[in-house]
């Protein structure tokens, strides 16, 4: 999962792998990034990007549901700012 924040035109886009973004679909995606930039036109980027992250958290457990087996980071959890 990306998330990417263009912050001077308050814009978002989500980056999802196939099998994710089979399963919540282009509308899901736009729904969530919608509400987020909704959010950073009125100037609340912190609760924007906490409702957006929480949105797709909802998404991953419902069609992504974490199982009994180990599943490990693949990658690091920290923002990147490029």
């Amino acid at each position: 999962m990306l998330i990417y924040l263009l912050l001077a035109d308050r814009r978002v886009e989500i980056v999802a792998d196939r099998g994710i973004h089979g399963k919540v679909g282009e509308a899901g995606w736009q729904r969530i990034c919608r509400d987020m930039e909704n959010q950073f036109r009125r100037g609340d980027f912190e609760p924007g990007v906490l409702g957006g992250i929480a949105a797709i958290t909802e998404q991953l457990q419902q069609h992504f549901p974490a199982g009994t087996k180990a599943n490990p980071n693949e990658i690091a959890n920290a923002p990147l700012l490029l």
